[in-house]
């Protein structure tokens, strides 16, 4: 017997390191795949590059003609056919999830092209204003380096918006009228911002005016464009619904959660009742605060209603909203410092502005984050203007925005929410990770965040505080509801307003805004409460799991450190670790 267990033994010692060396060698492999990949990726995708911070395809802005498509679906043909070469269960942790996230773009790139046909029936799709406003704006190389890029990348702007013509097919109305406010606002980036820039070259006359034809060229073919969708002839629209089937699976790839929206939907309608509920306990205590011995509204939702609407009225004014924001963001960096809740590198900087034009119609607030290769580039925090709106629309925006409600939303978009994280995607050695980020991740974080600041005292606990937290959490999950009730169980408008005006106690000019939004977006506003939900039920079992040993911020900085992967990728390797 002796004998047996020490032959086995002396077999197990010699196949031991071969596994070892196999898992070593097909990991190795693996690294040089990804970095093959992602090479072979920009080349596809030049201005997905230039708006992480790779700069060597600048120059580039592909025509989206039928060669181009033919040419991405090729890509990710092939792309699938390299990965069968590689065992999974042969590869780190690490590299299963990156694995995971190459295969699901490839095959979201296929469904994209060959079922939603998104390019067909949204003329928004086409809009080049960013990928020239990014160069422009951001110092990582001398201007004269950026500008001769942008003098070969203007050269295909006139095709560009052409193919955009040709292509269009039965669009939806919602998203043509986004499609002319949005390239409106592209017009600015060509007619003054690069010609300024143009100026500050100092070059020869007949140089100068090479760049300047280009600029007017490119201008002319956004005016053109703009015009074409105006007089588009649309006598039988395209719904802007997607549909059941187009929605699962676009949720599928979008959010790669755990649930799938039928669970999530559930999830959000318990989410509302139990926010409700606590809602109507805070709104009673307030009641004598605010009314005295007024009599007290017997209906839930009326009660708390007529206490929000009574607090919303403390808010900054109009012409100081986006000063009121830069002068917090110090404060909500004092706090997270002060309770020890997440590392925050003070090298990164973050600079609040108005809301460039070509962002126009979609969200009134929003963070752009330098990519995970533009690691000293500026962080902004883009703020929608409201120096055109009419005193009563502003009057509304701005009660909804109120002095408790305008804290929260800083942080979610900035500290120690999007801002944050994304610092901490940017440092990730893991590019993959850094490229195909997980949109349920990213704003489950920025949501949890919200709840995190609360629990650890932001505010002092005061009621109002607590009341509007949850009024904006309630946001959150009235998102997922709206948003799959829409566009999979075609719910009306009226039936909209009335969920987020009466239930989620939005005001009347959000509430449009919100309907305008699900209109000319999908599956987007499910990020929040899916990741929220994935994000706190990983808390908790972290928490369970480390028992005594348990600390708030190891979790959080162990959380961020795998980049913007799918949260159920991170659960398995963070309770792993």
């Amino acid at each position: 017997m002796k004998k047996l267990i020490l032959l086995l033994l002396t077999i197990i010692c010699f196949i031991k390191p071969v596994y070892t060396q196999k898992t070593e060698v097909s990991n190795a492999t693996f690294e040089t795949y990804k970095k093959a990949f992602v090479e072979r990726f920009w080349k596809i995708y030049p201005n997905w590059a230039t708006a992480l911070g790779y700069h060597k395809y600048d120059s580039v802005l592909n025509v989206p003609n039928a060669a181009q498509t033919a040419k991405e679906l090729t890509f990710a043909s092939n792309e699938l056919k390299r990965l069968k070469n590689f065992r999974i269960n042969e590869l780190s942790d690490a590299n299963k999830i990156d694995f995971h996230l190459i295969e699901t773009k490839l095959n979201d790139i296929t469904w994209q092209i060959k079922e939603l046909k998104e390019y067909e029936w949204n003329p928004a799709t086409y809009n080049v204003g960013e990928a020239f406003a990014y160069i422009l704006a951001e110092n990582y190389a001398p201007l004269k380096t950026r500008m001769s890029n942008l003098l070969i990348k203007l050269r295909n702007v006139p095709a560009y918006y052409e193919t955009a013509k040709q292509t269009i097919k039965n669009p939806s109305n919602e998203y043509l009228q986004l499609a002319i406010e949005q390239n409106e606002g592209n017009l600015s980036i060509f007619e003054s911002d690069l010609v300024d820039s143009i100026k500050l070259l100092h070059l020869y006359p007949e140089s100068e005016d090479a760049y300047l034809k280009r600029a007017k060229n490119a201008a002319d073919a956004i005016r053109s464009y703009i015009q074409f969708l105006k007089d588009y002839k649309n006598d039988t629209p395209r719904s802007f619904r997607l549909g059941n089937e187009l929605y699962n699976k676009k949720f599928e790839f979008y959010l790669e959660s755990s649930y799938t929206p039928d669970e999530i939907f559930k999830a959000a309608l318990d989410r509302k009742e139990y926010l409700h509920y606590e809602m109507g306990k805070i709104a009673v205590n307030l009641w004598l605060k605010y009314f005295g011995n007024q009599p007290m509204p017997t209906d839930r939702l009326v009660l708390i209603k007529k206490v929000i609407d009574t607090i919303s009225v403390q808010h900054v004014r109009r012409e100081d909203f986006q000063s009121a924001i830069e002068k917090q963001l110090p404060e909500l960096t004092r706090f997270v410092k002060e309770k020890n809740l997440v590392y925050m590198d003070p090298s990164k900087p973050l600079r609040v502005r108005q809301e460039p034009g070509y962002y126009a119609g979609v969200a009134g607030a929003s963070l752009s984050s330098p990519g995970p290769y533009e690691k000293t580039g500026t962080a902004y925090y883009n703020v929608g203007s409201l120096e055109h709106w009419s005193a009563d629309k502003a009057e509304s925006y701005l009660r909804e925005y109120n002095k408790y409600v305008l804290q929260i939303m800083n942080i979610h978009e900035a500290i120690p929410g999007h801002y944050v994280q994304m610092m901490y995607n940017n440092k990730s050695p893991d590019i993959i990770k850094s490229i195909f980020q997980n949109n349920a991740m990213i704003e489950g974080w920025a949501v949890y965040a919200e709840l995190m600041m609360l629990e650890n005292g932001y505010g002092n606990n005061e009621p109002e505080m607590w009341l509007m937290y949850y009024k904006w959490n309630l946001r959150s999950v009235c998102n997922t509801i709206l948003d799959i009730s829409v566009h999979t169980k075609n719910m009306s408008k009226e039936d909209a307003m009335d969920l987020l005006v009466r239930q989620a106690f939005q005001q009347q000019t959000e509430a449009e805004g919100k309907w305008h939004r699900v209109q000319v977006s999908n599956v987007q506003l499910c990020c929040y409460f899916t990741g929220f939900k994935e994000i706190t039920d990983l808390r908790e079992a972290y928490k369970k799991q480390q028992g005594s040993a348990y600390k708030l911020k190891e979790f959080n900085e162990h959380f961020l450190s795998y980049g913007c992967a799918p949260v159920k990728y991170i659960r398995e390797l963070l309770l792993k670790k």
